[in-house]
């Protein structure tokens, strides 16, 4: 065997190296990332089985769509001039020169999978539901992360208002169930024909005397190309203007005005919470008539901060992009947000995943039998547990009592030449030699004793 030289290394106390006298770079995370550790994921996992299960019980089927679309997806569906596209979007040019963005909402990947996939051809409403991650290059706050994951649902191929009131019912249940008491905020923001009156009227009431000058910059250049946005911005100045401006629902055509009165007859009927916010208008170029946001309730500040989700209906996007004339409604719920409201209200999580047995060895020879038998109790449908890797049966024992286990089955050199094996009940500590052949049997009649 040829002889193989180890370079040496030196360990520094901090943890990293020098190697020929160079130090190691540590690696950190990008600025607004995050890694969800082991110790989070029983939130996580109870919030998206929440999710999921809630989405199939209202007939939304599980849909997934690329992080990558093209550009230009995004800047017809959300706006040229919308914030997502001018200020959070990560874009760039890919080496085949074609303009690319990681997707900073799902809906419009939604509306081109279902015009692309002929979803228009299925019995309609088609409703679909996607679990996955978003991009944006925001500002990192808490609960705000430039990768954040999202509960999307959507509704293509309806215009009933019921259709509205049930997304609302579904977010409000989800936080209901996940024992978050939330307050959802609505407002109807019409159609074009109605919309374009009061665009006209919002332009006369911030051109008044002294009014634009107290608006910030973007809103100023908002003020000419796209007036409704003025509503939804964050800056104090704007916010209090905002509050004496005029209000849509004094605007609306007769389709649009009973659209929005039957929605809230839907959630009255369904006692849904909320609030009707007059100057709610979402962030996005593609929204008409229902428009909702969802807070915890009793909340100091209802800013974009601490929004829950949200949503509306968007009749016109699946034409606007390339497909038929379709009505069309949905909502996304950060993830993030609501594990975060799970931990701050100390929501108590039920182990789903706990072992009833622990499969201890002693020696080599009995580490290969029980790491056989480990695999044959596994398919068996046991929930069983095993730390191979440590040799003392203490320490595994002591591993044992970690995780709950209702009984510990424990394997050494004598078992192995007479075809038994140990179980230990870790409660009482009592310990009894079965034979091999009935250790299946023994387990099941034990466990389901202790029932």
């Amino acid at each position: 065997m040829p002889k193989i030289n180890f370079k040496k290394k030196n360990i520094k106390k901090d943890g990293q190296m020098k190697d020929n006298g160079k130090r190691k770079r540590r690696f950190a995370r990008l600025r607004g990332m995050r890694d969800v550790l082991p110790d989070e994921y029983k939130y996580w996992n109870l919030v998206l089985c929440k999710a999921a299960k809630l989405a199939e019980t209202y007939s939304f089927n599980r849909i997934d769509i690329p992080v990558l679309e093209q550009m230009d997806l995004y800047e017809r569906s959300s706006g040229k001039t919308s914030d997502i596209v001018t200020k959070e979007m990560f874009s760039f040019v890919d080496k085949s020169g074609d303009r690319i963005a990681l997707r900073p909402e799902a809906t419009p990947g939604m509306v081109r999978s279902y015009i692309e996939h002929g979803m228009f051809n299925l019995p309609q409403p088609v409703k679909l539901f996607l679990l996955g991650p978003l991009f944006r290059h925001e500002k990192p706050q808490s609960g705000r992360y430039r990768q954040h994951n999202q509960f999307d649902l959507e509704i293509f191929g309806e215009s009933n208002p019921a259709a509205d009131a049930q997304l609302i019912l579904i977010a409000y249940n989800f936080f209901r169930e996940l024992q978050i008491e939330v307050q959802i905020q609505i407002n109807s923001i019409g159609c074009e024909e109605c919309r374009e009156e009061y665009c006209r009227q919002l332009v006369e009431f911030y051109k008044e005397r002294g009014k634009r000058a107290k608006l910030c910059n973007d809103c100023k250049k908002r003020l000419a190309k796209n007036p409704l946005r003025l509503l939804d911005c964050k800056e104090a100045p704007c916010i209090e203007l905002k509050e004496e401006a005029p209000q849509i629902v004094d605007s609306l055509c007769d389709n649009c005005r009973n659209h929005f009165i039957k929605v809230l007859e839907y959630l009255d009927e369904l006692d849904v919470a909320y609030n009707l916010d007059p100057h709610l208008v979402r962030g996005l170029d593609y929204y008409n008539k229902t428009v909702f946001e969802i807070f915890p309730l009793n909340s100091e500040d209802q800013g974009r901060q601490i929004s829950l989700g949200g949503g509306g209906r968007y009749d016109g996007l699946v034409e606007q992009m390339g497909g038929r004339p379709t009505p069309a409604c949905g909502f996304g719920i950060g993830i993030e947000r609501a594990v975060s409201q799970v931990k701050e209200k100390n929501i108590p999580i039920k182990e789903n995943n706990k072992a009833d047995i622990f499969l201890a060895q002693l020696g080599e020879q009995a580490r290969q039998k029980a790491m056989v038998l480990f695999e044959e109790l596994r398919r068996a449908g046991f929930q069983i547990r095993e730390a191979f890797t440590k040799d003392s049966l203490r320490s595994q024992l002591e591993i044992a009592n970690r995780m709950g286990v209702k009984f510990s089955l424990i394997l050494g050199q004598k078992e192995i030449m007479d075809k038994t094996i140990l179980i230990r009940d870790m409660e009482s500590g009592i310990q009894e030699v079965v034979d091999c052949k009935k250790l299946i049997l023994e387990i099941e009649k034990r466990l389901n004793n202790g029932k």
